[in-house]
């Protein structure tokens, strides 16, 4: 899953498991905890294990704690290391999406460490 996260929407799109397999937008959900649950409850259906992932950006990591809380796996990458095509400026939440989610499915990503609320709140002091 890759998800293009901002303040009040998030745009979701999924990349099936096999190599070269659909890339599919999901749509955009808003940015609400019970949205988000709402998310994971109905792509993990059946016990089915699902890997998210969105960029580092100014809201924080506390949807990576959701997701997570709720027995998903989920990596925060840096903008800064994923790969970009030459000439590739069009930049559109369903295009991010959708490219977070295929480069995931690679393994293509770096996950950044992720600070727990403790440390979080430490640096906003």
């Amino acid at each position: 899953m890759g998800l293009d996260v901002h303040k009040a929407t998030i745009s979701v799109a999924v990349a099936e498991a096999m190599r070269g397999g659909e890339v599919r937008n999901l749509g955009i959900i808003p940015n609400r905890a019970d949205q988000i649950a709402k998310l994971a409850k109905k792509l993990g259906k059946g016990d089915r294990q699902v890997s998210f992932c969105y960029e580092a950006g100014p809201c924080g990591y506390g949807l990576h704690r959701q997701l997570t809380e709720l027995g998903h796996n989920c990596i925060v990458v840096t903008p800064s290391l994923i790969a970009m095509k030459a000439g590739d400026r069009v930049k559109t939440d369903r295009r991010d999406a959708a490219m977070l989610a295929k480069l995931h499915r690679s393994g293509e990503l770096t996950a950044v460490w992720v600070p727990d609320a403790a440390h979080e709140a430490m640096r906003t002091w």
